[in-house]
Parts: C-alpha cells; sequence; structure tokens
C-alpha cells in the first residue's frame, strides 16, 4: 500500500512539474511584446550626445543632467533667455516636448 502511494504521488508530481514547464514559455512569450510595446525601441533613440547637440543648436546650454526615461528624455538645462529649465525631449527625434522653468533658490 505504502508502494502504491508513493508511485502515485511520485507520478502526479512529475505530472505537474511537466505541464508547469511546457506552460511557461507560452506566458512568457505572450508577455514579453506587451512589455516592450509600451515605450519607443531604445534602438531608434537618438544618442544622449546627439540630443544635447540638438538643444545646443536651439540655444541651450550649461546642461546639468540628461536622463534617459523609460518613453523620453529628462533634461536640465538654462534655455535661451537664461532661465533655469526641465525639458522632456522625445527619443527618437530630438524635439522639446515639455518645457518647466524652474525658480532660482
Amino acid at each position: 500500500m505504502r508502494a502504491t502511494t508513493l508511485i502515485a504521488t511520485l507520478a502526479l508530481t512529475g505530472g505537474l512539474i511537466g505541464a508547469g514547464a511546457a506552460i511557461a514559455p507560452a506566458f512568457a512569450q505572450n508577455a514579453a511584446p506587451a512589455a516592450t510595446s509600451a515605450a519607443p525601441a531604445q534602438s531608434n533613440w537618438m544618442s544622449i550626445k546627439d540630443v544635447q547637440t540638438k538643444l545646443e543648436a536651439a540655444g541651450y546650454r550649461d546642461f546639468r543632467e540628461i536622463e534617459r526615461e523609460k518613453d523620453k528624455y529628462e533634461v536640465k538645462a538654462t534655455d535661451p533667455q537664461g532661465q533655469r529649465v526641465e525639458l522632456d525631449v522625445d527619443p527618437i527625434t530630438g524635439d522639446v516636448l515639455k518645457t518647466e522653468v524652474k525658480r532660482s533658490k
């Protein structure tokens, strides 16, 4: 009786592990495209140096920070009028999406 119970338990455990191994790749394949479709592919993004060069051509200077975010670049710099600003920059075109003027301290 003990041997029969042990064999049945091992067979059931093996079946569950096998089913889990067969199903797991299907979930992984379906999840990956959804996670990457939310943001532009970073292979298409301008480099940080290219973003800085484009902003310099537009009159921005004194760059304090350029960060790569999920779907944009965030830049802290001085605008052509001499104001401290925080910019949201399109990662593919380098266009300024949003400008926020910061108060001087």
